[in-house]
């Protein structure tokens, strides 16, 4: 009895030492009728992370609006909005940009660290530009100076990423275009 005292006791310090617990052992000993350990119950978290989709925000020119009318060249401010229909917020890293009036091309460019566009939310922002008219159609000089509704295309490619940090920065394009009042500021 002494002798299975022992190797039981020397069989558990084995199995305790292990580093990784080994699966449900059961071992025959002569004279003694079954012995059977048991592991202890391991439980394991899974963490299900759902899949974000990003939808890609709207762009629209707000307004455009004439700064200061020279004979020759017209500083103008174009009101862009940015809408966020995401339920995260999303930065607007750089933004290329080119703006027609009327079909002719009135200024092209780019701006870096734009702004936040808060979830579900919209931001604007403002582009000032210079234009020469002595190249443009003269239509164009009349429909600015009589301060007529301009037909305008703005269109690029902006590179954002959602304020979320497993999101990598994406590339989208935007085109966007209508009627726009020109204003004196």
């Amino acid at each position: 009895m002494r002798n299975l005292f022992i190797f039981l006791t020397a069989l558990s310090l084995v199995f305790c030492s292990c580093k990784t617990k080994p699966p449900q052992v059961a071992f025959f000993v002569p004279g003694v009728e079954f012995v059977e350990i048991e592991e202890p119950e391991v439980k394991v978290e899974i963490v299900v992370i759902p899949e974000i989709v990003v939808l890609e925000p709207e762009f629209e020119v707000v307004s455009i609006r004439i700064l200061q009318a020279d004979i020759v060249v017209t500083e103008f401010e174009t009101v862009l909005r940015i809408t966020n229909p995401n339920s995260f917020a999303l930065d607007i890293n750089s933004l290329t940009y080119e703006l027609f009036g009327n079909g002719t091309s009135w200024a092209k460019g780019s701006r870096k660290n734009i702004l936040r566009v808060p979830a579900n939310g919209a931001t604007e922002t403002k582009f000032n530009f210079e234009m020469n008219f002595i190249n443009m159609n003269r239509r164009l000089l009349d429909d600015v100076i009589a301060m007529r509704q301009i037909r305008y295309r703005f269109k690029g490619d902006a590179v954002g990423n959602a304020v979320i940090p497993s999101i990598p920065p994406f590339r989208m394009n935007y085109d966007c275009s209508g009627l726009s009042d020109v204003k004196r500021n």
